[in-house]
């Protein structure tokens, strides 16, 4: 008996020591790259994801060629969506154009340890009637239907982030930030090649809910403002997975804060991740409603983003340095 406890103490004193050996020469890998090596590496580890990260902007988003394209997008991705961690407002505009029925939907909310924002251009085969916007697959838009797309999205009216690219599923995820889609604000603009697009949609966006005194339109430019979801009827046990994920998430958010407490910029603590816990990193960039293997290659252009947060020296409470 007292010969199998000292075994297990020595067992347990050999992993902590262990542990400790391999956490301080990871700490020291981290502080020994510069901001250049430590960005290339972030941005090659996003690439099979189907993510770019941008280290000017302290932020993950989708990249043009992301694997994610392929599988389109249907209601049921949204449905299923709280029971994998991730709870968000959705808007989803429905307009009929030359032959087709399009679908731009909004997205802001958390997913897992991140905030974060996304709008996803989408159309079917053919015209859809009303019930049939449910259970019908869209298909991601091809490259010369993309659309130019601006997003800024506010937490509480303060700290934002901007981000704007030509994209079929424009995104901005910010690691290690824990936020209600209530407190989030997304301003969204999107311009179309024609009139006949933009009003399309601008009708689309009216009878999803939208006064009309809201949508500012600036020659083929629509812009508004998506505050709350218009549609908040969810069943009961939507609901109980809504606030089941929401308590996980924020758990896991200063879970993530404590683990890689030896650092405060967002890189370092996405790199500390990789080297020292590399489950947890993979389950860092999981962001999307469903997922799988991808074995595709970024090839995209670097966009235009910024931050706009002020700076804090002593806070520990988000992914980063900076107020989220």
């Amino acid at each position: 008996m007292y010969y199998a406890l000292f075994i297990l103490l020595l067992l347990v004193l050999f992993c902590t020591i262990f542990s400790w050996a391999r956490r301080r020469k990871v700490i020291c890998r981290i502080k020994c790259m510069d901001k250049c090596q430590k960005c290339s590496l972030l941005e090659e580890l996003a690439v099979p994801f189907g993510y770019a990260y941008h280290c000017r902007c302290g932020f993950f988003s989708s990249t043009v060629d992301a694997w994610q394209k392929a599988a389109g997008y249907t209601w049921f991705y949204d449905y299923m969506a709280p029971r994998f961690q991730m709870v968000f407002d959705a808007l989803p505009v429905y307009f009929d154009y030359r032959g087709r029925t399009w679908l731009i939907e909004f997205w802001k909310g958390q997913y897992g340890i991140n905030t974060g924002a996304e709008i996803g251009i989408y159309h079917a085969d053919r015209l859809l009637s009303e019930a049939e916007y449910q259970t019908a697959m869209f298909h991601a838009a091809e490259d010369n239907e993309m659309l130019p797309c601006t997003m800024r999205l506010c937490r509480n009216g303060s700290d934002c982030l901007q981000y704007s690219e030509r994209h079929w599923w424009l995104t901005a995820f910010l690691p290690g930030c824990f936020s209600r889609p209530s407190d989030l604000c997304l301003e969204a603009s999107i311009c179309f090649p024609n009139s006949e697009m933009c009003d399309a949609f601008y009708e689309g966006l009216c009878r999803a809910g939208y006064s009309r005194e809201n949508i500012y339109v600036h020659g083929l430019c629509l812009h508004f403002t998506f505050y709350a979801d218009l549609n908040r009827d969810y069943g009961l046990l939507t609901r109980f997975h809504r606030r089941l994920s929401q308590f996980l998430n924020r758990m896991y958010c200063r879970l993530f804060v404590w683990v890689t407490r030896p650092f405060i910029n967002t890189e370092d603590r996405i790199l500390y991740l990789y080297f020292f816990l590399p489950v947890c990193f993979r389950r860092l960039l999981r962001m999307h409603r469903f997922h799988r293997h991808c074995h595709k290659k970024n090839g995209c252009r670097p966009p235009k983003c910024y931050r706009t947060c002020k700076p804090h020296k002593h806070r520990h409470h988000h992914g980063s340095g900076h107020a989220c």
